[in-house]
Protein backbone atom coordinates (compact mmCIF):
# COMPACT_ATOMS: atom_id res chain seq x y z
CA UNK A 1 0.00 0.00 0.00
CA UNK A 2 1.64 3.41 -1.03
CA UNK A 3 1.79 5.81 1.66
CA UNK A 4 -0.02 9.24 0.43
CA UNK A 5 2.18 12.17 -0.39
CA UNK A 6 0.73 15.35 1.58
CA UNK A 7 1.47 18.14 -0.47
CA UNK A 8 4.24 20.89 0.12
CA UNK A 9 2.52 24.41 1.95
CA UNK A 10 5.11 26.22 -0.10
CA UNK A 11 4.56 27.34 -3.66
CA UNK A 12 5.08 30.19 -6.13
CA UNK A 13 2.63 32.16 -4.14
CA UNK A 14 4.13 30.94 -1.30
CA UNK A 15 7.84 30.15 -2.00
CA UNK A 16 10.11 28.62 0.76
CA UNK A 17 13.30 30.18 2.76
CA UNK A 18 16.04 27.68 1.52
CA UNK A 19 19.64 27.58 1.66
CA UNK A 20 22.15 27.30 -0.64
CA UNK A 21 24.95 24.90 0.68
CA UNK A 22 27.01 25.11 -2.58
CA UNK A 23 27.89 27.51 -5.26
CA UNK A 24 31.17 25.45 -7.06
CA UNK A 25 32.30 27.06 -10.50
CA UNK A 26 32.17 24.49 -13.22
CA UNK A 27 34.58 26.32 -15.66
CA UNK A 28 38.38 26.46 -15.75
CA UNK A 29 40.48 28.73 -15.26
CA UNK A 30 40.75 30.61 -19.07
CA UNK A 31 37.13 30.42 -19.79
CA UNK A 32 35.44 32.81 -21.28
CA UNK A 33 32.19 32.07 -19.48
CA UNK A 34 31.74 31.60 -15.65
CA UNK A 35 28.89 28.25 -15.05
CA UNK A 36 28.34 27.55 -11.37
CA UNK A 37 27.10 24.37 -9.70
CA UNK A 38 24.62 25.65 -7.00
CA UNK A 39 23.08 23.37 -4.36
CA UNK A 40 19.76 24.15 -2.87
CA UNK A 41 18.11 22.65 0.31
CA UNK A 42 15.50 21.56 0.19
CA UNK A 43 15.39 20.84 4.29
CA UNK A 44 12.04 20.43 5.70
CA UNK A 45 9.76 22.46 3.27
CA UNK A 46 7.86 19.06 1.89
CA UNK A 47 9.02 20.39 -1.75
CA UNK A 48 9.15 17.06 -4.17
CA UNK A 49 10.26 17.39 -7.48
CA UNK A 50 11.12 15.32 -10.41
CA UNK A 51 13.28 14.98 -13.02
CA UNK A 52 12.67 17.70 -15.76
CA UNK A 53 10.87 20.10 -13.13
CA UNK A 54 12.82 23.98 -12.89
CA UNK A 55 12.99 25.62 -9.89
CA UNK A 56 11.73 28.90 -9.39
CA UNK A 57 13.82 31.59 -7.74
CA UNK A 58 13.32 34.79 -5.99
CA UNK A 59 16.09 37.01 -6.76
CA UNK A 60 17.13 40.06 -4.73
CA UNK A 61 18.58 43.51 -6.95
CA UNK A 62 21.99 44.77 -6.45
CA UNK A 63 21.95 46.77 -2.94
CA UNK A 64 24.63 48.93 -4.88
CA UNK A 65 21.94 50.03 -7.33
CA UNK A 66 19.36 50.28 -5.50
CA UNK A 67 21.41 52.68 -3.18
CA UNK A 68 22.46 55.08 -6.27
CA UNK A 69 18.64 55.27 -7.26
CA UNK A 70 17.88 56.50 -3.83
CA UNK A 71 20.54 58.90 -3.66
CA UNK A 72 19.17 60.10 -7.72
CA UNK A 73 15.64 60.30 -5.91
CA UNK A 74 16.77 62.22 -2.99
CA UNK A 75 15.00 59.47 -0.94
CA UNK A 76 16.25 57.87 2.34
CA UNK A 77 14.30 54.36 1.76
CA UNK A 78 12.40 54.68 4.24
CA UNK A 79 9.65 56.64 2.29
CA UNK A 80 5.95 54.47 1.95
CA UNK A 81 4.85 53.45 -1.75
CA UNK A 82 2.17 51.97 -2.88
CA UNK A 83 3.13 50.46 -5.97
CA UNK A 84 0.31 49.58 -8.37
CA UNK A 85 1.29 46.57 -10.03
CA UNK A 86 2.00 44.95 -6.50
CA UNK A 87 -1.57 45.11 -5.48
CA UNK A 88 -1.14 45.70 -1.95
CA UNK A 89 -3.51 46.30 0.57
CA UNK A 90 -0.75 48.29 2.59
CA UNK A 91 2.03 50.34 1.27
CA UNK A 92 5.70 49.24 1.80
CA UNK A 93 8.85 51.07 2.13
CA UNK A 94 10.47 52.36 -1.04
CA UNK A 95 13.56 50.30 -0.17
CA UNK A 96 12.22 47.34 -0.22
CA UNK A 97 10.07 47.67 -3.14
CA UNK A 98 12.72 48.39 -5.08
CA UNK A 99 15.25 45.86 -3.60
CA UNK A 100 13.13 42.61 -3.73
CA UNK A 101 9.25 43.99 -5.35
CA UNK A 102 9.88 45.76 -8.64
CA UNK A 103 12.33 45.60 -11.74
CA UNK A 104 14.70 48.18 -11.92
CA UNK A 105 16.28 47.24 -15.31
CA UNK A 106 14.61 47.22 -18.88
CA UNK A 107 12.97 51.07 -18.68
CA UNK A 108 10.20 51.75 -21.13
CA UNK A 109 9.30 54.92 -23.45
CA UNK A 110 6.53 56.30 -20.45
CA UNK A 111 9.36 56.55 -18.01
CA UNK A 112 11.12 59.00 -20.60
CA UNK A 113 7.41 60.79 -21.18
CA UNK A 114 7.25 61.70 -17.13
CA UNK A 115 11.02 62.77 -17.52
CA UNK A 116 10.28 65.16 -19.83
CA UNK A 117 7.27 66.51 -18.01
CA UNK A 118 9.92 67.20 -14.52
CA UNK A 119 12.55 68.40 -16.35
CA UNK A 120 13.37 71.80 -15.78
CA UNK A 121 17.09 72.06 -17.69
CA UNK A 122 16.54 73.14 -21.70
CA UNK A 123 19.18 70.66 -22.49
CA UNK A 124 17.65 67.43 -21.08
CA UNK A 125 14.20 68.55 -22.96
CA UNK A 126 15.72 68.71 -26.05
CA UNK A 127 17.37 65.25 -25.79
CA UNK A 128 14.01 63.41 -24.48
CA UNK A 129 11.80 65.20 -26.93
CA UNK A 130 14.23 64.11 -30.05
CA UNK A 131 14.09 60.30 -28.83
CA UNK A 132 10.62 60.29 -28.07
CA UNK A 133 9.75 61.91 -32.02
CA UNK A 134 7.75 58.74 -33.80
CA UNK A 135 10.69 59.14 -36.40
CA UNK A 136 12.94 58.13 -33.43
CA UNK A 137 11.57 54.71 -32.65
CA UNK A 138 14.68 52.61 -33.91
CA UNK A 139 16.40 55.26 -31.79
CA UNK A 140 14.92 55.01 -28.98
CA UNK A 141 14.57 51.12 -28.57
CA UNK A 142 18.52 50.61 -28.77
CA UNK A 143 18.78 53.77 -26.37
CA UNK A 144 16.53 52.26 -23.73
CA UNK A 145 18.18 48.74 -24.46
CA UNK A 146 21.15 49.91 -23.29
CA UNK A 147 20.36 51.44 -20.04
CA UNK A 148 18.44 50.80 -16.93
CA UNK A 149 16.06 53.32 -14.47
CA UNK A 150 19.26 54.06 -12.72
CA UNK A 151 20.99 56.07 -16.62
CA UNK A 152 17.82 57.94 -16.67
CA UNK A 153 18.04 59.37 -13.37
CA UNK A 154 22.19 60.04 -13.70
CA UNK A 155 21.05 61.44 -17.28
CA UNK A 156 18.06 63.49 -16.56
CA UNK A 157 19.15 64.95 -12.97
CA UNK A 158 16.99 68.35 -12.90
CA UNK A 159 13.66 65.92 -13.14
CA UNK A 160 12.22 65.11 -10.02
CA UNK A 161 10.48 62.50 -9.19
CA UNK A 162 8.56 61.65 -5.83
CA UNK A 163 9.35 57.90 -5.23
CA UNK A 164 5.45 56.86 -5.46
CA UNK A 165 6.14 58.48 -8.88
CA UNK A 166 9.37 56.48 -9.69
CA UNK A 167 7.87 53.22 -8.65
CA UNK A 168 4.19 53.48 -10.33
CA UNK A 169 6.57 52.80 -13.22
CA UNK A 170 8.03 50.03 -12.45
CA UNK A 171 7.34 46.65 -13.36
CA UNK A 172 7.21 43.64 -10.82
CA UNK A 173 10.10 41.74 -9.86
CA UNK A 174 9.38 37.91 -11.24
CA UNK A 175 11.24 34.71 -10.25
CA UNK A 176 13.11 32.94 -12.51
CA UNK A 177 13.35 29.53 -13.57
CA UNK A 178 16.41 27.44 -13.61
CA UNK A 179 16.12 23.35 -14.83
CA UNK A 180 16.92 20.95 -12.20
CA UNK A 181 19.67 19.69 -12.68
CA UNK A 182 19.16 16.29 -10.21
CA UNK A 183 17.36 13.47 -10.02
CA UNK A 184 15.29 13.34 -6.43
CA UNK A 185 15.74 9.41 -6.97
CA UNK A 186 19.29 10.19 -5.96
CA UNK A 187 18.87 13.78 -4.18
CA UNK A 188 15.74 13.86 -2.51
CA UNK A 189 16.48 16.67 0.18
CA UNK A 190 18.38 19.06 -1.89
CA UNK A 191 17.69 20.31 -5.64
CA UNK A 192 21.00 21.51 -7.97
CA UNK A 193 21.47 23.70 -10.25
CA UNK A 194 23.48 24.69 -13.62
CA UNK A 195 23.66 28.60 -13.35
CA UNK A 196 25.22 30.76 -16.45
CA UNK A 197 26.09 34.30 -14.71
CA UNK A 198 25.32 37.06 -17.07
CA UNK A 199 27.57 39.76 -16.65
CA UNK A 200 28.09 42.46 -19.41
CA UNK A 201 28.67 46.33 -19.56
CA UNK A 202 26.19 48.73 -21.72
CA UNK A 203 26.24 52.42 -21.62
CA UNK A 204 29.51 52.15 -20.20
CA UNK A 205 28.29 50.75 -16.84
CA UNK A 206 28.77 47.06 -15.54
CA UNK A 207 25.35 45.02 -15.47
CA UNK A 208 24.83 42.08 -13.60
CA UNK A 209 21.96 39.38 -14.49
CA UNK A 210 19.68 39.81 -11.46
CA UNK A 211 19.53 36.32 -10.60
CA UNK A 212 22.38 35.16 -11.72
CA UNK A 213 24.07 37.11 -9.48
CA UNK A 214 22.48 37.16 -6.64
CA UNK A 215 22.86 33.60 -6.32
CA UNK A 216 26.44 33.77 -7.28
CA UNK A 217 27.77 36.49 -5.36
CA UNK A 218 25.11 37.89 -2.77
CA UNK A 219 24.26 34.73 -0.90
CA UNK A 220 25.98 33.81 1.54
CA UNK A 221 26.76 30.04 1.69
CA UNK A 222 24.19 28.26 4.42
CA UNK A 223 23.37 32.01 5.49
CA UNK A 224 21.35 33.70 2.86
CA UNK A 225 17.68 32.34 3.23
CA UNK A 226 16.89 32.03 -0.95
CA UNK A 227 13.19 31.99 -1.70
CA UNK A 228 12.08 29.32 -4.38
CA UNK A 229 9.68 26.99 -5.28
CA UNK A 230 9.32 23.97 -7.86
CA UNK A 231 7.67 24.58 -11.21
CA UNK A 232 6.15 21.01 -12.57
CA UNK A 233 7.15 20.47 -16.13
CA UNK A 234 5.68 18.52 -19.44
CA UNK A 235 9.64 17.60 -19.99
CA UNK A 236 10.30 14.47 -18.23
CA UNK A 237 12.64 11.09 -19.43
CA UNK A 238 10.39 8.50 -21.30
CA UNK A 239 8.23 6.72 -19.01
CA UNK A 240 8.77 3.17 -21.01
CA UNK A 241 12.20 2.53 -19.49
CA UNK A 242 13.30 0.54 -22.60
CA UNK A 243 13.19 3.16 -24.52
CA UNK A 244 15.99 5.10 -25.53
CA UNK A 245 16.73 8.88 -24.93
CA UNK A 246 18.62 11.36 -27.12
CA UNK A 247 19.58 14.48 -25.01
CA UNK A 248 21.05 17.67 -26.87
CA UNK A 249 21.98 20.40 -24.71
CA UNK A 250 24.69 22.51 -25.02
CA UNK A 251 25.86 25.10 -22.17
CA UNK A 252 23.82 25.16 -19.18
CA UNK A 253 20.96 22.81 -21.51
CA UNK A 254 22.77 19.78 -20.21
CA UNK A 255 20.86 20.54 -16.59
CA UNK A 256 18.31 18.36 -17.72
CA UNK A 257 19.97 15.62 -18.75
CA UNK A 258 22.42 15.34 -16.12
CA UNK A 259 19.28 14.72 -13.66
CA UNK A 260 17.66 12.53 -16.97
CA UNK A 261 20.16 10.05 -16.63
CA UNK A 262 20.86 9.98 -13.00
CA UNK A 263 17.30 8.94 -12.92
CA UNK A 264 17.54 6.12 -15.51
CA UNK A 265 20.15 4.72 -13.77
CA UNK A 266 18.18 4.88 -10.63
CA UNK A 267 15.37 3.02 -11.79
CA UNK A 268 17.41 0.91 -13.83
CA UNK A 269 16.28 2.07 -17.35
CA UNK A 270 17.63 -0.12 -20.46
CA UNK A 271 16.62 2.15 -23.05
CA UNK A 272 19.84 3.84 -23.74
CA UNK A 273 21.32 7.35 -23.34
CA UNK A 274 23.01 9.61 -25.79
CA UNK A 275 24.48 13.10 -24.96
CA UNK A 276 24.79 15.52 -27.34
CA UNK A 277 26.80 18.51 -25.41
CA UNK A 278 28.66 21.82 -26.77
CA UNK A 279 30.33 24.87 -25.37
CA UNK A 280 33.22 26.98 -26.41
CA UNK A 281 36.36 25.09 -25.56
CA UNK A 282 37.08 21.39 -24.35
CA UNK A 283 40.01 22.58 -21.94
CA UNK A 284 38.11 25.08 -19.64
CA UNK A 285 34.00 24.43 -20.59
CA UNK A 286 33.44 20.59 -20.62
CA UNK A 287 30.47 20.72 -17.56
CA UNK A 288 30.51 18.14 -15.12
CA UNK A 289 33.43 16.57 -17.49
CA UNK A 290 34.37 13.45 -15.00
CA UNK A 291 30.70 11.93 -14.03
CA UNK A 292 29.78 12.10 -17.71
CA UNK A 293 33.55 10.27 -18.49
CA UNK A 294 32.04 7.77 -15.64
CA UNK A 295 28.86 7.11 -17.09
CA UNK A 296 30.65 6.66 -20.35
CA UNK A 297 33.02 4.29 -18.85
CA UNK A 298 30.19 1.81 -17.22
CA UNK A 299 28.26 1.99 -20.20
CA UNK A 300 25.60 4.08 -18.53
CA UNK A 301 25.69 6.31 -21.58
CA UNK A 302 26.06 4.38 -24.72
CA UNK A 303 27.42 7.97 -26.66
CA UNK A 304 28.51 11.21 -25.49
CA UNK A 305 29.40 13.64 -28.66
CA UNK A 306 30.95 16.97 -27.75
CA UNK A 307 30.75 19.96 -30.00
CA UNK A 308 33.54 22.89 -29.54
CA UNK A 309 32.78 25.78 -31.26
CA UNK A 310 36.19 27.59 -30.37
CA UNK A 311 38.75 24.84 -30.38
CA UNK A 312 39.18 25.35 -34.34
CA UNK A 313 38.76 28.06 -37.18
CA UNK A 314 35.32 26.35 -38.13
CA UNK A 315 33.01 26.16 -35.15
CA UNK A 316 31.46 23.46 -34.55
CA UNK A 317 27.87 23.04 -33.17
CA UNK A 318 25.57 20.30 -31.40
CA UNK A 319 23.74 20.17 -34.73
CA UNK A 320 26.85 19.42 -37.04
CA UNK A 321 27.72 16.37 -34.57
CA UNK A 322 24.12 15.10 -35.13
CA UNK A 323 24.54 15.37 -39.02
CA UNK A 324 27.74 13.66 -38.71
CA UNK A 325 26.17 10.79 -37.12
CA UNK A 326 22.73 10.74 -39.26
CA UNK A 327 22.54 6.65 -40.02
CA UNK A 328 22.41 6.12 -36.10
CA UNK A 329 20.92 8.62 -35.17
CA UNK A 330 17.86 7.50 -37.54
CA UNK A 331 18.24 4.31 -36.23
CA UNK A 332 17.71 4.95 -32.76
CA UNK A 333 14.86 7.48 -33.71
CA UNK A 334 12.88 4.79 -36.08
CA UNK A 335 13.25 2.18 -33.20
CA UNK A 336 10.94 4.29 -30.82
CA UNK A 337 13.72 6.40 -29.35
CA UNK A 338 12.91 9.94 -27.53
CA UNK A 339 14.67 13.39 -28.31
CA UNK A 340 14.99 16.00 -26.36
CA UNK A 341 16.78 19.90 -26.65
CA UNK A 342 17.05 21.73 -23.89
CA UNK A 343 18.94 25.59 -24.09
CA UNK A 344 18.97 28.30 -26.39
CA UNK A 345 15.81 29.23 -28.04
CA UNK A 346 16.68 31.82 -30.55
CA UNK A 347 19.27 29.91 -32.45
CA UNK A 348 20.24 26.61 -31.15
CA UNK A 349 17.20 24.98 -31.06
CA UNK A 350 16.18 26.35 -34.27
CA UNK A 351 18.92 24.68 -36.07
CA UNK A 352 18.94 21.57 -34.22
CA UNK A 353 15.42 20.62 -35.03
CA UNK A 354 16.30 21.34 -38.80
CA UNK A 355 19.07 19.63 -38.74
CA UNK A 356 16.51 16.65 -36.89
CA UNK A 357 13.87 17.25 -40.09
CA UNK A 358 16.98 16.91 -42.34
CA UNK A 359 18.63 13.37 -40.48
CA UNK A 360 14.70 11.92 -41.07
CA UNK A 361 14.06 12.87 -44.61
CA UNK A 362 17.35 11.51 -45.53
CA UNK A 363 18.25 8.90 -43.76
CA UNK A 364 14.52 7.76 -43.62
CA UNK A 365 14.33 8.29 -48.02
CA UNK A 366 11.32 11.36 -46.65
CA UNK A 367 10.51 14.06 -48.52
CA UNK A 368 10.61 17.49 -46.39
CA UNK A 369 7.18 17.21 -45.97
CA UNK A 370 6.85 13.43 -45.09
CA UNK A 371 9.63 14.69 -42.49
CA UNK A 372 7.66 17.56 -41.22
CA UNK A 373 4.73 15.05 -40.13
CA UNK A 374 7.03 12.47 -38.94
CA UNK A 375 8.26 15.02 -36.29
CA UNK A 376 5.09 15.93 -36.00
CA UNK A 377 3.62 12.51 -34.88
CA UNK A 378 7.26 12.69 -32.85
CA UNK A 379 5.63 15.36 -30.82
CA UNK A 380 2.45 14.02 -30.22
CA UNK A 381 3.40 10.71 -29.27
CA UNK A 382 5.79 13.00 -26.84
CA UNK A 383 8.98 11.56 -28.26
CA UNK A 384 10.27 15.01 -29.56
CA UNK A 385 10.44 17.56 -26.42
CA UNK A 386 12.23 20.31 -25.75
CA UNK A 387 12.99 22.78 -22.88
CA UNK A 388 14.11 26.23 -24.19
CA UNK A 389 14.64 29.59 -23.28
Amino acid sequence: MSVPVTPSIFSKDNPFPARITENRLLNKAGSAKETRHIVVQLGDSGLSYKAGDSLGVFPINRPLVVAEILERLGASGDEPVLPAVLKLSEPVSLYAALSHKLTIDSPTFKILATLLARATDAGEKAKIEALLKPEAKEQLAGYLAEREYVDLLVEFPSAKLAPQEFVDHLRKLMPRLYSIASSPRVYPHEVHLTVAIVRYTTNHRERHGVCSTFMADRVRVSETPTMIFVAESHFCPPEDITKDAIMVGPGTGIAPFRAFVQDRIAVGATGRNWIFFGEQKAQTDFLYQEEWETYLAKGQITHLDLAWSRDQLHKIYVQDKMRAKAAELWDWIKNGGHFYVCGDAKRMAKDVDVALHDVIAQQGGMSPEQAADYVKQMKKDKRYQRDVY
